[in-house]
């Protein structure tokens, strides 16, 4: 079942009782152990609700009332509306999901153009599901790149770390293996910091490159069950390689994702882009703020941007430090980084 359908015409989640005050409204549960999961342990995910929406949220058995600024608890509503009806359909509400479910009943209102999302209605977001995991887009950012993976053959996606450009592109990846889209994964990186140094690192070529590729390998454990994993890639089914290797290859039928793309010259980016075989999906990912590069070389991530920009078929979905999902201090200091950049150095 894909995310529309999970969402698309849900159970009935709850009542709303106004009161004389236009601002506020007493929601009620009908199931007592999901409202109790809603509501969070200590109530805690309430409690994130009141601090981030500057409502006041009062838990009473499986009811709720809701008071504040009208907009604001509209925005709450639709918010718990669309974490209950997540436990109905047997997820979980994690408090990363209520940080979600805030962002994007408040993009709502912000009338941010979103082809999953009713102005005012229920929340309907962009989901990516495996066996193991299903994952709602927590920003709308997300939601438009999820999007971008369903219908373009070729995405990049750029922006700062935390965003969950690496990991949606890995989890949508496992989610057309496993419905039999594609036969194949490749997950690829430059390996810029090992120049000819990896030659005297211990062990094989790839003992020598899985430092470098460990992101990419963590997201697929996250995905799918660790057995399976360890007998795709033994059979080739998923391929983790340094990008030197995609080199003289054409890879069809295949999801070929490229992270930490920043890293790549002009010529290797040139490379990668043209193994797309039949059938293929590509999903370049990377930070332009974040090139490692020796100074004086062009980054091809930064150059294909510009070049492919109009080209048919193309895709950017471009992140900023809002969509952080990670620890809202990792969202502070790209924050604070981007304003240092912005000022020149007078020590220079």
């Amino acid at each position: 079942m894909n995310g529309h359908e999970l969402v698309s015409n849900p159970p009935r989640q709850s009542k709303t009782t106004p009161t004389t005050d236009a601002n506020h409204f007493v929601l009620t549960f009908e199931n007592n152990r999901f409202a109790s999961e809603l509501f969070g342990q200590y109530d805690q995910n309430l409690k994130l609700i009141e601090q981030r929406l500057h409502v006041d949220a009062r838990p009473r058995g499986n009811s709720v009332a809701i008071s504040g600024e009208v907009t604001a608890t509209n925005q709450a509503r639709r918010a718990l509306d669309y974490l209950y009806g997540r436990l109905q359909k047997g997820s979980t509400v994690e408090v990363s999901d209520v940080e979600g479910a805030i962002r994007m009943a408040v993009a709502a209102d912000d009338q941010l153009q979103l082809p999953t999302m009713e102005k005012k209605a229920k929340l309907n977001l962009a989901q990516i599901s495996t066996r193991k995991k299903t994952i709602a887009a927590r920003t709308p950012t997300q939601d438009s790149y999820i999007r971008a993976l369903e219908r373009s053959e070729l995405v990049f996606g750029v922006g700062p770390a935390g965003t969950g450009k690496t990991y949606l592109a890995v989890a949508y990846a496992a989610q057309l293996l496993e419905r039999g889209a594609v036969d194949r994964i490749i997950l690829s990186r430059p390996a810029v910091e090992a120049g000819e140094r990896l030659g005297f690192l211990p062990g094989d070529m790839k003992e020598k490159v899985d430092p470098y590729l460990r992101p990419l390998y963590d997201a697929l454990y996250d995905m799918m069950p660790g057995d399976k994993v360890e007998r795709a890639i033994t059979a080739g089914v998923i391929e983790i390689a340094p990008l030197a290797f995609m080199r003289g290859r054409t890879l069809g039928n295949a999801v070929v994702i490229l992270d930490e793309a920043q890293n790549t010259t002009t010529m290797q980016m040139k490379m990668f882009l043209t193994r797309l075989g039949e059938n293929g999906r590509m999903i370049v990912t990377g930070d332009p703020s974040q090139v490692d590069l020796p100074r004086g070389t062009k980054s091809g991530l930064v150059e294909a941007l510009q070049i492919l920009k109009d080209v048919e078929g193309v895709s950017v979905v471009r992140f900023k430090d809002v969509d952080v999902v990670r620890h809202p201090m990792v969202a502070r200091i790209v924050r604070a980084y981007e304003a240092q950049t912005a000022v020149p150095d007078e020590s220079l």
